[in-house]
């Protein structure tokens, strides 16, 4: 009955739903989009990127409530100019266009800003406007999975979930370090019989290793890393790691 409890707890625990806003902060202060790409990156992770709708109105809950009109990290592509990119890599396969943008006006307007609306209106970087960052850190402390799991909570919002190709670039340019241990977690635990991100997110995006089929019913290692390589493995959750949190 004691272990059954137990189990009971620590399930409450980590499936307590977090809100995924606090990986995208607004700046009120106003720059081109160059120079807010280059202070985010600086002082943060890169612009912000939208991938779904849910992500969408986390811009909008890390601006107070109401969106905010700023710059985010969506830019035509110099070479193909059909396809968007992202600041921190990958081409956007999500879309929340204004009616009749983007429309690449004097051929001039190769950046995205976020309306007051919501929607999204292709412009030229060099007017003044606020923007919204997206936050990653990598914390270089060895940690369990739940240990981690508690510092994340404790000092930041969460350990970090990976929700799209830019979402998983993004976090390893924070890892590729010669000091970051090989792998590290991130919040996805094995519970039942499916995997799961521990502050509610839905898993729309998976990238375990190509033809690794351990990961489908793990008998042990149950707590999900994130290898310098860019892949998910399934990890003893025993084992002290560094961890990225947001």
């Amino acid at each position: 009955i004691a272990a059954t409890m137990k189990s009971t707890i620590f399930f409450v625990f980590i499936c307590a739903a977090v809100d995924g806003s606090g990986k995208h902060n607004f700046f009120p202060q106003q720059m081109t989009w160059f120079e807010a790409q280059a202070y985010c990156r600086e002082n943060h992770t890169d612009l912000s990127f939208v991938s779904s709708e849910r992500e969408q109105k986390m811009l909008q809950t890390a601006a107070g409530g109401s969106f905010l009109f700023g710059w985010i990290g969506l830019h035509r592509d110099a070479v193909n100019r059909s396809v968007w990119k992202w600041s921190g890599g990958g081409d956007s396969t999500y879309f929340n266009w204004a009616p009749n943008q983007p429309n690449y006006y004097k051929g001039e307007q190769t950046v995205v800003n976020l309306q007051s609306d919501g929607k999204w209106n292709d412009g030229n970087p060099s007017p003044l406007l606020p923007f919204y960052c997206f936050s990653l850190t990598a914390v270089e402390v060895k940690k369990t999975w739940e240990g981690a799991l508690e510092y994340c909570r404790e000092t930041h919002t969460d350990l970090t979930t990976l929700q799209s190709d830019t979402e998983q670039l993004l976090t390893l340019s924070e890892i590729r370090h010669d000091h970051i241990t090989g792998r590290v977690w991130i919040g996805l635990r094995f519970l039942g019989d499916h995997w799961l991100w521990v502050n509610g997110d839905p898993m729309v995006y998976e990238n375990w290793r190509q033809g690794d089929q351990e990961h489908e019913c793990p008998l042990r290692k149950r707590c999900g890393a994130l290898t310098k390589e860019g892949h998910w493995e399934n990890w003893d959750c025993g084992e002290e790691l560094h961890f990225i949190c947001y």
